[in-house]
């Protein structure tokens, strides 16, 4: 597509939080909470924008985990004692949910102030947050009809979020990948189709200002092997522009994740592991992007890490220099690609 060079280093959103941050959030103290929230993602727009990222997000810095932009706003969610094989905390739907005010859009306002780079936005996907909240008898009769309310919730805070300047919108379901494998992995309590459907209301967004792209990444590590049909299948259903996937560990699979792709669809390659400090070899991550250049046009792709940094306050992958040195090995590899001309 004729902008992506706009979002041409990417990342999926989430940083290490600095010390400050996390010991401010531990207190009771709700003043000093806001104010070091705010300097916290005053000084990941300076991070940001001297490693020359192309995007710019608050680093999930104001929420507990990836999910919380929709719990921490949304009414209908209770939180339990129960930790999922994830690591995660369960939540379930006790009813319907309600937006109680914008999930994300006050932040991203804030970003539009701080730096003239184009501010990005990541949310949990509604067919996530459905299969992983729907709980029978607890007063939603479907995860289907959770997901479609979920979904009503997500494409009103996206076009807000447009609206407030954001031009690179992210929504996460780190489950879908499963159900792409030839032994797929099901998707708790939404079937494949009905997943497919929640999503596809969630992306759709009829007016469309120049420059905005709406992205999902559904998962973070590719399965085995790949249904090349159930890949066609979710990209033909889900109209996303930009298809956010894991590229870091040299597999078949991940090729074929790609080849998948429809040609008018850009793709974001998570070409260095997030989970390991150790560095990829330049050449490596070269041969690998090399390979995709034969069927697919790089003009309509993008790099980045593969996954967020800390999608968990309290469980960052790096520490934070680790994480610096990520950031510049992308930004490394997209001049080797595409020179300077971003």
């Amino acid at each position: 597509m004729a902008d992506t060079f706009n979002y041409r280093i990417d990342h999926h959103g989430s940083l290490v939080r600095p010390a400050e941050l996390t010991a401010a959030r531990a207190t009771s103290d709700p003043e000093a909470r806001q104010a070091a929230e705010l300097q916290a993602v005053q000084d990941a727009v300076v991070f940001q924008r001297k490693l020359r990222s192309t995007v710019v997000t608050d680093g999930d810095y104001p929420r507990e985990d990836f999910r919380s932009a929709v719990f921490d706003a949304v009414s209908g969610f209770r939180r339990t004692d129960e930790v999922g094989r994830d690591g995660l905390v369960r939540w379930v739907a006790e009813s319907l949910p309600k937006a109680n005010g914008p999930l994300l859009a006050d932040w991203a306002a804030k970003l539009t102030e701080l730096t003239v780079i184009a501010p990005k936005a990541s949310l949990p996907s509604p067919a996530y947050l459905a299969a992983t909240t729907f709980q029978p008898g607890l007063g939603v009769s479907s995860a289907r009809q959770l997901g479609e309310a979920l979904a009503e919730i997500i494409q009103a805070e996206i076009g807000l979020l447009v609206s407030k300047g954001v031009r690179l919108i992210q929504l996460n379901n780190p489950l879908m990948l499963g159900q792409l494998a030839t032994d797929p992995v099901g998707l708790g309590a939404l079937s494949f189709e009905d997943a497919l459907a929640v999503e596809a209301l969630a992306v759709r967004l009829d007016e469309r200002p120049e420059g905005v792209r709406i992205g999902v990444c559904p998962g973070w590590a590719a399965p085995a092997a790949v249904d090349r049909s159930a890949a066609e299948h979710l990209y033909a259903e889900v109209a996303a522009d930009r298809w956010v996937l894991p590229f870091d560990q040299g597999t078949e699979a991940e090729l074929d994740l790609v080849k998948a792709l429809p040609e008018d669809r850009d793709v974001c390659l998570g070409v260095v592991d997030a989970t390991v400090p150790e560095l990829e070899h330049i050449d490596t991550v070269m041969a690998r992007i090399d390979a995709v250049g034969e069927f697919k046009d790089l003009e309509d792709a993008a790099v980045s890490p593969s996954r967020g940094f800390a999608d968990v306050a309290s469980r960052p992958l790096l520490r934070a220099e680790e994480q610096r040195k990520k950031f510049v090995l992308v930004e490394t590899v997209a001049r080797y690609v595409w020179g300077n001309e971003f």
